[in-house]
This record gives structure tokens, sequence and C-alpha cells, in this order.
């Protein structure tokens, strides 16, 4: 007799469980109604599948070293990186030295033309220009 109870007793939760279910009406989380898909739909551009997250993880363990051929591309972007930045340091290294160039020959234009007016403004006929022209006896 005790048996029988102790049977009864187990079964009835699960008894209880299916009519709960069957009289309520309530669907499975495995049904997707419109709600879900639009939901599921904003999330599939976020998140990957699950099938190559797990590829994903059980390709590589985040302790494990890397392959050559991420080391590799590693390194190829380092080196492009820093090929354009000596590529940007070099036209900025030529555009500073191409102004002060022309900075100088202003400069050196101005300086000339002033001399020049200054040697005319002094100048009264009498000794040659420049002096040092000049032979000595």
């Amino acid at each position: 007799m005790a048996r029988t109870h102790t049977v009864l007793l187990t079964l009835l939760p699960t008894s209880l469980k299916s009519m709960v279910v069957l009289l309520v009406g309530v669907e499975s989380a495995a049904v997707k109604d419109g709600k879900d898909r639009e939901a599921q739909t904003g999330a599939s551009k976020v998140f990957t599948p699950a099938s190559d997250a797990s590829n994903f993880f059980k390709r590589r363990s985040r302790r494990s070293p890397r392959t050559y051929e991420e080391y590799y591309a590693e390194q190829r972007v380092k080196m492009a990186t820093n090929e354009r930045r000596r590529e940007h340091l070099e036209e900025q290294n030529n555009e500073y030295e191409n102004y002060l160039e022309e900075e100088r020959d202003e400069q050196y234009e101005r300086t000339r033309g002033k001399n020049e007016q200054w040697r005319e403004f002094h100048y009264d006929g009498q000794y040659p220009r420049y002096p040092h022209h000049r032979h000595y006896v």
C-alpha cells in the first residue's frame, strides 16, 4: 500500500503540470510570433549565429597562441600603417622644406633690393661702386 502512495505522489506533480499547460494554452519558447521575428532580425545584425560562435570558440581559445596567418596579417597591417605614416611625414617635411626655400628666396630678394637702393642713394660718383674691385698700385 505504501508503494502505491509513493508512486501516486511522484506522478501527481507531473500530471498537474500537464493539465495546467493544456488548460492555459501556453505556447512554448520555440514557437515564434511576429514580435519575436522583428526582435530577431534586429539582433541578427549584431550577433552571430550560434553555430558560428561555437566554431569560433572551438577554433581558438583565449590563451592559445596565434596562428601564423593571424600573426602575418597583423604584421602586414602594422607595416602598412607605418608606411602610410612615413609617407605622410615625408610629404609634410617636403612641404616645409619648400616653404623655407621660398621664404629664403623672398628674403634674399628683399635684402638685395634694399642694398641696391642704399648703394644708389649713397653713391656720389667719385668712387667706384664697389671699392673692393679697385686695383691698388
